[in-house]
């Protein structure tokens, strides 16, 4: 049984921190106790919630001087030096333990592909139309990550992104403005939520709690809401 069967919820309140010690462990660096991303994976970075100076020094290292740390939730206060940049509130949803999604509907004319290398100049065009959040030529490094191609052109998109211990974050759920209200989202993250269960994990989210219609549709297939979080970036000295 895997910590997502157990229902074992404790590897996401550190969910950055969790995948760069496990599964991630390849796609960033550690200092001491701080760890972050590689710099065209993803910017977030993490310190334990009980921080301390070295801890702080150890992350600074790692960045380097002036230079951009998402903490994402990771609620711990930096330095008085270190510059706040945003201040974002949001919450945590997760995939109920021995649920199963909802066949989605078709969409005539659409295909859903799994996106490789070849795919991501169209990615990250896409993710500059529709801004779903941090996206960076490595970030489908991260996990799979599942296109809906409308006449070959790529008009959404989503994928797999942060990975603590029995939990796998559906993430950059995004859709070309011209072809919204066609349900490429719905199809898109049942894709994923069927291919994370049957990989022995847990599909969980995160959505910004102005985003009420990401947040209507994620509870629409079966998502809960488990706890409310803040996204904190800030620029080292």
């Amino acid at each position: 049984m895997t910590d997502g069967d157990s229902g074992d919820t404790t590897a996401l309140d550190d969910p950055v921190g969790e995948s760069l010690r496990g599964r991630h462990a390849d796609l960033g660096r550690r200092a001491g106790r701080a760890a972050t991303y590689l710099p065209d994976v993803a910017t977030f970075s993490a310190v334990p919630a009980e921080a301390d100076a070295a801890d702080w020094a150890d992350l600074a290292r790692l960045l380097g001087r002036d230079a951009f740390a998402d903490m994402f939730s990771c609620p711990a206060t930096p330095p008085p030096d270190w510059e706040p940049v945003f201040v974002l509130e949001g919450r945590q949803m997760i995939w109920p333990a021995g649920s199963r999604p909802d066949e989605a509907p078709a969409v005539t004319g659409t295909d859903v592909v799994e996106l490789g290398a070849a795919d991501v100049p169209e990615m990250l065009d896409l993710a500059a139309r529709t801004r779903p959040g941090p996206f960076w030529p490595r970030t489908p490094d991260l996990g799979t990550y599942l296109g809906v191609r409308d006449s070959g052109r790529l008009v959404a998109m989503a994928g797999e992104r942060l990975r603590p211990p029995g939990w796998t974050e559906i993430s950059a759920v995004c859709t070309a403005p011209e072809v919204r209200g066609q349900g490429h989202a719905i199809r898109l993250v049942t894709a994923l939520v069927t291919r994370i269960l049957a990989q022995g994990q847990r599909p969980f989210l995160h959505v910004a709690d102005t985003n009420s219609e990401a947040i209507a549709l994620y509870e629409r297939l079966g998502f809960t809401s488990r706890k409310p979080v803040t996204f904190r970036g800030f620029r080292t000295p």
